[in-house]
C-alpha cells in the first residue's frame, strides 16, 4: 500500500470537499459512539472497568518480553509453529514462501490490519499468488484498490451505486441492484467458494494469551473463522504488543474491545485457538503458523514515552469521537491506520519527518483520551512528537526520524518566545504589527492575509486586532470609576 502521510494537508481538503462521504462522516460516528454509550452502560462500573482495561494494557507493556517468550513457549508446547519478523518484508517473504512450499494458488485472508500494515496482498501478487479478502468492506476496499476509510468500517464511504458496479464486473453478479441485502449476498457467494477450496488461510488477531498460548480473534461476519477452520494451513500475524498475560486478562480486555467498538456486549463470533486441529477435531488447521511482526515496535519500546502508543487495542472508539477524523475521514492519513491511534502510531512506525502534518492536525481537545479503555494520552504523545521534532538533536528524535522545522518557522518561534517573556516587547510589538494587521479587516474581521501566515485564512477568519490592549485602555478609564 502507497504511504502518502506527508500529503495530509491536500487530502484532508479533498476529504472535507468529497459529498459523497460526509454523509458517512456525519452519521456511522456519530451512531458507533452513541451504541458505544449503550454498551459500556451495561457494566455495573464503566469508569472502573476502563480503568482496569489501562491497566492491564500498562501491564503487559512493563512486561513485554518475557510475556511474549511465555507466549512462544505455552504456543509451541500446543503445536504451532512461532516465527519471528523483524520488518515488514521479512513477515511478508515469509508468508509467501511458506504458501509456496505448500502449493497455494490462492490465500483467503481474514480482516487483519498488520496484514495492510506489512503489504502482505501486494507481496502475494508480485509472486504470482491471489489473495482474497474475506470481510465484506475490506473484499470491496481491495476491488477499489484503496486503504480502509475506517479501520472497524473500512467502505463506509462507498456508494452503493460503485459498490454493484464492482461486484456485476469483478464479483460475478448476474443482476444490478442497489439493495443492500442482495449485494451482501452476491460477495457471499462468491466468496464462499474461495473458502470451501482455500488451503492456505492468514489472519491477524486481536490478542494473544501468554499463561496459555491461545490466539484469540473477535469478529461480527465469519470471515476470520472460515479463514481458520477451513484451510489445512493457517497463518495468524501478530505484532509484538497484542499478547496479554492471562486468560483472565483477555477475557476483561475482550469485554472493552466489544463495546467501544461496536457497543456491544460481546461480537458475534469469539474464536479461540490453541494449537492446530487434534485428533478427533473435525475442523481447523493441520498446521498453524503463528508470524509475530516487529516492523519497528522494538525501537518504540525503548521509548519509556513512546511506548504508551503500543497499548492500542484497536477498538476505534477516538475515531468515532475525533472532530478532526469526523470532518476529513480516512483516506487523509495516508495509510492504514487513521484518527487519533493513526496519529500516535504512524509517526513511530513510518518517522517523525514524513509524518509531520499529521501529529500537527490535532484540537489537543482530548476527547481521544477521554474514551480509550487502554489508557493512551493522545495529546500529550503527539505534543512529544512535536518537541522531538523540533528538538531533532536529542536521541529520541534521532531513533523516530526527527527533522528540524524550516529554519524561518524556527526564528519565528524565538522571537515570539522572547518577546513574551519581556512586557515591554511585546506592547512595542503589538504597537506595529496592529496596523499591519487590520489592514485587510472588513467590518471587523480579517479575510485574508499574505505570507507566512496566509495558511491560516484558506478556511477561517480572524478578528480585527483591537485599536488598544486592556492596559491601554484601562488607564483611560479608571480615573472615571
Amino acid at each position: 500500500m502507497r504511504v502518502s502521510t506527508e500529503q495530509f494537508t491536500e487530502l484532508a481538503g479533498q476529504g472535507v470537499e468529497k459529498a459523497r462521504a460526509r454523509p458517512s462522516l456525519k452519521m456511522v460516528p456519530h451512531f458507533l459512539y452513541q451504541k458505544r454509550e449503550a454498551g459500556l452502560a451495561t457494566l455495573p462500573d464503566a469508569a472502573a472497568a476502563q480503568a482496569c482495561g489501562a491497566a492491564i494494557r500498562s501491564e503487559a507493556l512493563s512486561r513485554l518480553p518475557d510475556l511474549l517468550e511465555e507466549f512462544e513457549k505455552n504456543a509451541i508446547a500446543n503445536g504451532a509453529k512461532v516465527f519471528w519478523a523483524r520488518t515488514a518484508e521479512e513477515a511478508s517473504e515469509y508468508i509467501v514462501k511458506l504458501a509456496k512450499e505448500r502449493g497455494a494458488k490462492y490465500v483467503i485472508k481474514g480482516k487483519s490490519m498488520v496484514t495492510e500494515e506489512i503489504g502482505l496482498n501486494g507481496c502475494l501478487s508480485e509472486h504470482g499468488i491471489e489473495p482474497w479478502e474475506g470481510d465484506l468492506g475490506e473484499f470491496i476496499i481491495q476491488m477499489l484498490r484503496c486503504p480502509p476509510f475506517h479501520i472497524i468500517a473500512p467502505a463506509i464511504n462507498i456508494a452503493v451505486e460503485t459498490i454493484r458496479d464492482l461486484f456485476m464486473a469483478r464479483a460475478d453478479m448476474k443482476e444490478p441492484t442497489v439493495d443492500p441485502v442482495e449485494l451482501g449476498w452476491a460477495a457471499r457467494l462468491f466468496l464462499r467458494e474461495k473458502f470451501h477450496r482455500a488451503e492456505f488461510g492468514v489472519t491477524g488477531l486481536n490478542m494473544a494469551v501468554a499463561e496459555t498460548g491461545t490466539i484469540i480473534n473477535l469478529e461480527n461476519e465469519g470471515n476470520i473463522r472460515f479463514a481458520k477452520s477451513s484451510p489445512r494451513t493457517q497463518v495468524s500475524v501478530m505484532t509484538l504488543e497484542k499478547v496479554l498475560p492471562t486468560m483472565k486478562d483477555a477475557l476483561h480486555v475482550m469485554r472493552l474491545l466489544s463495546r467501544n467498538c461496536s457497543g456491544q456486549k460481546i461480537s458475534a463470533y469469539v474464536s479461540m485457538d490453541s494449537g492446530p486441529k487434534k485428533d478427533g477435531e473435525i475442523d481447523g488447521p493441520e498446521e498453524l503458523v503463528i508470524v509475530i511482526v516487529d516492523n519497528g515496535r522494538s525501537r518504540i519500546y525503548q521509548d519509556p514515552r513512546a511506548r504508551e502508543a503500543l497499548r492500542c487495542i484497536r477498538c476505534a472508539a477516538c475515531l468515532n469521537i475525533c472532530p478532526v477524523y469526523r470532518q476529513i475521514g480516512g483516506y487523509a492519513y495516508g495509510w492504514v491506520y487513521s484518527g487519533p491511534m493513526g496519529q500516535v502510531l504512524m509517526p513511530l512506525l513510518l518517522g517523525l519527518d514524513k509524518t509531520q502534518e499529521l501529529y500537527r492536525a490535532c484540537t489537543l481537545c482530548g476527547a481521544c483520551k477521554s474514551v480509550c479503555p487502554a489508557g493512551i494520552d493522545h495529546p500529550s504523545l503527539m505534543l512529544y512528537y512535536r518537541s522531538l521534532d523540533v528538538s531533532a538533536d536529542i536521541p529520541a528524535a534521532h531513533r523516530f526520524g526527527g527533522k528540524k522545522r524550516p529554519w524561518k518557522e524556527a526564528l519565528f518561534f524565538k522571537a515570539w518566545s522572547t518577546a513574551v517573556e519581556r512586557f515591554w516587547m511585546w506592547n512595542s510589538g503589538i504597537s506595529m504589527v496592529r496596523p499591519l494587521m487590520n489592514r485587510g479587516s472588513h467590518r471587523g474581521v480579517i479575510r485574508r492575509m499574505k505570507g507566512a501566515f496566509s495558511g491560516w485564512f484558506r478556511k477561517r477568519d480572524f478578528p480585527a486586532m483591537a485599536k488598544e490592549t486592556f492596559h491601554e485602555r484601562w488607564e483611560k478609564i479608571r480615573n472615571i470609576w
